[in-house]
């Protein structure tokens, strides 16, 4: 394990765009066996970035109902300083109960460890990974990784400071088909739309969204559209 962490520790050192963390959330979620692992931060003008494994259709559902207003564990973690066991948060609202359950239903993990980090200037971040499990075998995975994850948490963060300081200078590099798809939802296509434009199935046309998304550090395709105009990726 030591061997495999530093080698997930020195990816993330060498980690120079917001898709390198990306990687990183896939890697660290296959080599703990994790149902998700997840990075997000607020910088310090309020920009809020994310990096993980969570389904877009569960990152849209979220933004689309407004849940880091309700978020247990958002409201749980953001005044603590310290690594929370999901169990140790306040799930008994009937809205909390409901809200667990969807998110089980698109595939989050019935357990969780969110470690909150903080930074100069008002930068805050949450590390979060999840896993389908009992209460034991979480409880056992906890102890034994909770030390481990307590590194990760700070080297992302290190990460995410640089870029919050230097990340605008390296605008990030889209394919030709990541750009096409963009900037034709940015015009207003649907998507069956894009993809027939583009003579593609809209399973491809996702790939390329999805893609964009990823290396444009932006939480749903809306925003992937406004960060790519506001990088000067694509004119509408």
């Amino acid at each position: 394990m030591a061997s495999g962490l530093e080698k997930q520790l020195h990816l993330l050192e060498q980690a120079t765009t917001l898709e390198h963390l990306q990687q990183a959330t896939l890697h660290l979620r296959d080599h703990f066996g994790l149902a998700h692992f997840i990075y997000h931060w607020v910088n310090s003008v309020g920009e809020r970035f994310g990096a993980g494994t969570y389904s877009s259709d569960w990152v849209d559902r979220y933004l689309e109902k407004d849940y880091l207003r309700m978020d247990p564990v958002i409201l749980g973690c953001i005044t603590r300083f310290h690594p929370t066991n999901w169990k140790d948060l306040d799930w008994s609202s009937k809205a909390a109960k409901a809200f667990l359950r969807e998110a089980i239903d698109y595939g989050v993990g019935n357990q969780g460890l969110t470690i909150p980090v903080r930074g100069p200037s008002g930068q805050f971040a949450l590390l979060t990974c999840n896993q389908t499990c009992d209460d034991p075998a979480w409880e056992h995975f906890i102890a034994n990784h909770q030390q481990d994850l307590i590194l990760i948490a700070h080297q992302f963060n290190r990460k995410a400071l640089e870029f919050d300081t230097g990340f605008e200078a390296q605008a990030p590099s889209l394919s030709p088909r990541e750009l096409s798809a963009i900037a034709l939802l940015a015009k207003g296509f649907s998507r069956a739309q894009a993809a027939q434009d583009l003579s593609i199935s809209e399973h491809t046309l996702r790939v390329y969204v999805e893609g964009a998304r990823h290396k444009l550090g932006a939480i749903n395709t809306t925003h992937a559209v406004a960060r790519a105009l506001s990088n000067g990726l694509i004119v509408v």
